[in-house]
């Protein structure tokens, strides 16, 4: 696993916090419930590519 993945997806973190804030305060739940989904898939769409890695350096050192 690559250091700046971490730093992405801690960014990502970061920023849709920052949102959710915004929009709570303002009085946009709604909104920000919908910011906060929508973070959760970017961050599960840039692990995807590393889970499949896992698995294929597992089937690998165990010959499956």
């Amino acid at each position: 696993m690559d250091v700046s993945l971490v730093l992405k997806v801690a960014g990502m973190g970061v920023l849709v916090s920052a949102a959710v804030q915004i929009l709570s305060k303002t009085g946009r739940d709604e909104q920000a419930v919908m910011v906060t989904v929508t973070g959760i898939v970017v961050v599960l769409l840039m692990l995807v590519g590393e889970v499949g890695t896992l698995f294929e350096t597992v089937r690998s050192v165990f010959g499956l």
